[in-house]
């Protein structure tokens, strides 16, 4: 079920993302066809040109890795005598849990490797039904418009036209404000490791602003590592500077960007956040984690603008009305008054 509903959820999304340039194409006399080929083959690279970059850059930094291993080795051992010493722990107590978390390690390893191997094998799946999807969902886009119509057709269709139409322009806009705020973040990490001068700045600068997409958790993770490999390929200064920079980037993101380049328009408390991205990992794992945010957004749309569902709507935000719904509310006024 995860192989079918993770690349739908995506290329539902996708295909939100896209409407707008296929009808700009389409406006300036392109076939529908053609239109909806372009906007999805520009997205594919788009992807694929993403993924490039992010493998050579990996496969630079897998140079590091003994590097990487030595100094963890290192500060093993130096944290082994610490405890000799310090806490008053026995050797044979230390050489116990020593072996004990190897053996953990290499459990867990094991368990890693196989779950990367299964997620290899249907990442080629995935890569194939998501221009298939994005395509077929944008193509029969009036085919579905018009049976949420008929499915409603005993009353309501003006409620229905509402609230698709905001819904298309709220995700729209959260999107697009999304990409510009990781593009945004991923020249202010990179600025930062340059100026610190940690090695693999850009790689690193990338996968943080990557993983700033999962609320909350995903920044506490990119700082971990990043810091981590300050810490092991340089030293424990400039580990301390990265989290320093990354506190402050993280603030300047919180404060700032959000609000002026993401918007307010969808506004998600961050109880609701944490618990969806949560809720994601555990049913999708990392693909999970990342859809819950958008899911939940437009679930809050939908929520805001249908009466009966409207306490579900105030919940997931920040309990303040946003201001979408208050014009929303005086346009159903003024039409009872008109009718």
């Amino acid at each position: 079920m995860q192989s079918l509903l993770v690349p739908l959820l995506f290329s539902l999304l996708l295909a939100i993302l896209l409407d707008r340039l296929v009808k700009l194409m389409t406006r300036v006399g392109l076939n529908r066809i053609v239109a909806i080929s372009i906007a999805v083959a520009f997205a594919m690279l788009a992807l694929a040109g993403l993924a490039y970059f992010i493998g050579t850059q990996a496969a630079h930094f897998s140079d590091a890795i003994p590097q990487l291993k030595g100094k963890i080795a290192s500060t093993g051992k130096d944290l082994e005598h610490w405890a000799r010493n310090t806490a008053n722990v026995k050797p044979s107590q230390l050489h116990d849990a020593v072996d004990k978390v190897k053996q953990n390690s290499m459990e867990k390893g094991g368990k890693l490797v196989g779950a990367t191997l299964t997620t290899v094998g249907t990442l080629f799946g995935f890569l194939f039904l998501l221009p298939v999807f994005t395509f077929l969902i944008l193509y029969y886009k009036d085919l579905f418009h018009n049976f949420l119509v008929k499915l409603f057709s005993n009353g309501g269709q003006d409620r229905l036209e509402d609230v698709l139409g905001q819904t298309k322009s709220v995700v729209q806009s959260f999107l697009l404000g999304r990409m510009f705020e990781t593009l945004i973040l991923a020249v202010m990490n990179w600025v930062s490791l340059l100026i610190i001068g940690v090695q693999y700045a850009l790689l690193l600068a990338v996968i943080g602003a990557l993983m700033n997409l999962v609320p909350y958790i995903g920044m506490m993770v990119a700082t971990a590592i990043t810091a981590l490999v300050a810490f092991a390929l340089q030293d424990i200064h400039a580990a301390l500077w990265v989290v320093a920079a990354y506190a402050v980037i993280q603030f300047i993101d919180n404060h700032f960007l959000v609000p002026l380049v993401v918007g307010s328009r969808v506004e998600l408390n961050a109880f609701w956040s944490i618990v969806g991205v949560i809720a994601g990992g555990m049913l999708w794992g990392i693909p999970g984690m990342f859809l819950s945010i958008p899911i939940i957004a437009i679930l809050k749309v939908i929520f805001d603008r249908v009466p009966a569902l409207e306490p579900w709507g105030y919940v997931l935000g920040m309990g303040e009305s946003d201001e979408d719904d208050d014009d929303m509310k005086k346009r159903d006024h003024s039409k009872k008054e008109r009718s």
